[in-house]
């Protein structure tokens, strides 16, 4: 089944001071791994890039703006700029994976609760299989609920009826 990495929001401007998402280091490095992996293997990558507009840690153009350098797009990668919590919305990319025949997406990055979210259930509705990278995606403390507990609930609620949950280890193994 055609397949393609699809890295959500993964911005400067969300692992700088004072936010600091939970275990952020670690799932950025995990993701790195399994951009990789798919780098290797030739699977297509699609980067997508939030702008916030003006005042935002993610306004475009800002140092905020630009990607985590961990996991920067290689040259020819697409980047898909959006300014709507869904990676579809007001965008090119389902037609782009269209054009290329693509099926299935894994899914990572952040906000767990929001963009990566969003970006599972619009792929599940538009027909794609989805996995999610369940320890590739993370988020913030809330007043309300820990990052922990947010990041356990999508994996809990997204697992099984909309994505199929991997974890970064398994995918794309260099042998």
């Amino acid at each position: 089944m055609p397949t393609a990495l699809l890295l959500i929001d993964i911005q400067q401007g969300l692992f700088t001071p004072p936010l600091v998402p939970r275990h952020g280091d670690a799932v950025v490095a995990r993701i790195a791994a399994v951009l990789h992996r798919a780098r290797i293997r030739k699977v297509p990558i699609f980067h997508v890039r939030h702008d916030g507009g003006t005042g935002s840690p993610l306004s475009k153009g800002s140092p905020g703006w630009h990607h985590h350098l961990a996991v920067a797009p290689a040259e020819g990668e697409p980047v898909i700029e959006k300014r709507h919590s869904s990676a579809f919305h007001d965008t090119e990319l389902h037609a782009m994976l269209s054009r290329l025949g693509i099926e299935h997406l894994v899914i990572a990055g952040l906000q767990s609760e929001y963009c990566v979210d969003s970006a599972c259930r619009t792929a599940a509705a538009l027909g794609y299989r989805v996995s999610l990278v369940e320890d590739g995606h993370t988020t913030f403390d809330t007043p309300i609920l820990s990052a922990a507990q947010i990041i356990a609930h999508h994996n809990h609620t997204l697992g099984g009826s909309i994505v199929e949950l991997v974890s970064a280890d398994s995918l794309w193994e260099v042998q």
